[in-house]
């Protein structure tokens, strides 16, 4: 039998063909996640008491509109991205 290596290399390191345009919508991205992650274990937790119910639901909607900003971020960085790059293309005057 053929061993196989578990051994995952992870690299971190910034690459040269990150530019800041991507850098920062990624942190973006970033952020929005554990701020959702925060809010929905916040709202998990207050389902746990009935006085608390109600501010538990409405965390969980806010959190519900954070997962639609997800796709927007993406969408917008794909729209910054495509207007960098053709004015990349333009000839200067």
């Amino acid at each position: 039998m053929k061993k196989t290596s578990k051994h995952v290399d992870l690299n971190f390191q910034k690459s040269g063909h990150e530019n800041p345009i991507t850098m920062y919508y990624k942190a973006l991205y970033q952020l929005n996640d554990v701020v959702l992650g925060l809010v929905f274990l916040i709202g998990s937790f207050l389902f746990f008491s009935d006085s608390t119910v109600f501010s538990g639901t409405v965390l969980f909607v806010i959190g519900s509109i954070q997962m639609t900003i997800r796709p927007l971020i993406a969408f917008f960085h794909e729209v910054h991205l495509a207007r960098y790059y053709q004015k990349q293309q333009k000839p200067n005057k």
